[in-house]
């Protein structure tokens, strides 16, 4: 079977440049000790990122932490209690202060509770630092009496897709004020990881009614003809509901779920597998997806109105969109046309080092909006 030569992913990141260390001060009254949300994970990973680098990072939180320190530091990033507890009232009056004294380049806030936007606007205004708000979508401030003040308050919102991008902007807040900064990677653990034992499609993604695992299935029962064989990677509370389609659809032999598995893994799968499909309701960004275009998978993404997967593959020549079982089913046929990859080096635009540098090059822009150069 002849195959084509893939193109490029759309080159939207700006080249960032690392001259020089920031002191940014990250506001998130709740951790991933308090709350394990995607965007709260992302924050923290952020910050983690530009610790690595050498910029001065301290997270402005609620204690997590047993004992009477004031602080903590874990991974270079230095963590500051607060307040002892998750408390928006008592967090919202003592943190201008603590930010004002910490000095920092730039403030970096989560947008829930919204209160915390707004004192953090306070401490910038004490301190003559410009905000920044990380929306990720999976909160909604709307219910506080101060979410319009968060929303007007930070000198930018980042948005982790175009669709949550959208979500703000019908919000109310002008376009201007929005940037688009996607999840981040590693290119060199991909590289790292051998293949496992070959797989023609592979899915991910926690097994709950949100999943859309049968739009899967059913593709695939089209193809019952052919040969294949298909993996299915995480655990939840529709898992033995989607096993029990398989089985009553005829192709439980050939599709093997193997709950979850640590990235590593997942990795290896990836690098070994042919075709990545995603058909989950609601993606904020699509990490998984990513990471499996990276590896060297073909993407198929069915479109739904709640997620941003498409996204990832609308100018990617290696990827498919797709809105029926039945299209899913010719997309898994048509991959075959191209060849196998365990890395696609066209993602090193969404590696750590460069999202961290355009989040760097954003710090430097409303900074010099400031006037503080």
């Amino acid at each position: 079977m002849t195959r084509r030569r893939h193109g490029k992913p759309p080159a939207f990141l700006s080249v960032g440049t690392d001259d020089g260390d920031m002191r940014v001060a990250f506001v998130s009254m709740e951790t991933t000790h308090h709350d394990d949300r995607p965007g709260t994970r992302r924050f923290e990973r952020l910050a983690r990122l530009l610790a690595e680098r050498g910029h001065d990072v301290t997270v402005f939180c609620a204690r997590s932490w047993e004992g009477d320190p004031e602080t903590v530091t874990d991974s270079d990033v230095v963590y500051h209690g607060v307040t002892d507890s998750p408390a928006p009232t008592s967090f919202a009056l003592r943190l201008p202060w603590a930010l004002a004294r910490f000095d920092p380049d730039v403030i970096h806030a989560l947008p829930t509770p919204a209160s915390q936007v707004v004192a953090a606007s306070v401490g910038g205004s004490l301190s003559r630092t410009p905000l920044l708000v990380e929306f990720f979508g999976d909160t909604d401030p709307s219910g506080s009496r101060w979410a319009s003040r968060a929303l007007s308050a930070p000198a930018r919102i980042v948005a982790p897709s175009e669709m949550v991008r959208t979500e703000l902007r019908e919000s109310g807040v002008a376009d201007d004020r929005l940037r688009t900064l996607p999840e981040s990677i590693d290119m060199d653990r991909i590289r790292a990881v051998d293949p496992a034992d070959d797989v023609d499609v592979v899915f991910a993604h926690p097994l709950d009614e949100t999943a859309n695992v049968k739009s899967l299935l059913l593709g695939l029962a089209e193809l019952r003809d052919r040969d294949w064989s298909a993996t299915i990677i995480g655990d939840g509370p529709a898992r033995g509901a989607y096993e029990s389609e398989a089985e009553d659809l005829r192709i439980d032999d050939r599709v093997e779920f193997v709950g979850e598995r640590p990235l590593s893994e997942r990795l290896a799968i990836y690098r070994s597998a042919h075709v990545f499909v995603q058909t989950a309701y609601r993606e904020q960004f699509a990490t998984e997806l990513l990471w499996a275009l990276a590896a060297g998978c073909v993407g198929i993404v069915e479109y739904q109105a709640e997620s941003s997967a498409h996204e990832l593959v609308e100018n990617h020549r290696r990827g498919f969109r797709v809105t029926t079982p039945q299209q899913l089913a010719d997309a898994i046929t048509d991959a075959g046309e191209f060849e196998h990859l365990t890395v696609d080096d066209d993602w090193d635009a969404y590696d750590h080092d460069a999202v961290i540098g355009s989040y760097l090059d954003l710090y430097r822009d409303v900074r010099d909006e400031y006037g503080l150069v």
